[in-house]
């Protein structure tokens, strides 16, 4: 099930595992583990795959109220307050 998008590249989840999710994005592949990015760990996957491009490199999932942009995903690391795990509720 694609994403929805707005420009010429299209994002897609291409895997879910336990531990994250794969995103096919242009000619990239991007991954984004749990640990950084909690708000799909427990989220049922078709509401992962319902991804839309809502502008180039601006994405967001609307059945689960998340918006990430490109540079979040490639450098989780520079926005730690986006996606601390020690503020996660499970």
């Amino acid at each position: 099930m694609p994403g929805i998008s707005t420009s010429e590249s299209e994002i897609e989840v291409v895997q879910v595992t336990p531990f994250g999710l794969w995103l096919a994005y242009g000619d990239e592949e991007l991954y984004l583990d749990f640990d950084r990015f909690p708000w799909f760990e427990h989220a049922p996957v078709k509401k992962i795959f319902h991804v839309e491009e809502v502008r180039p490199g601006h994405f967001h999932w609307p059945d689960l109220d998340v918006d990430l942009d490109l540079d979040r995903m490639r450098n989780p690391e520079r926005y730690p307050l986006c996606a601390d795990p020690s503020k996660r509720s499970d």
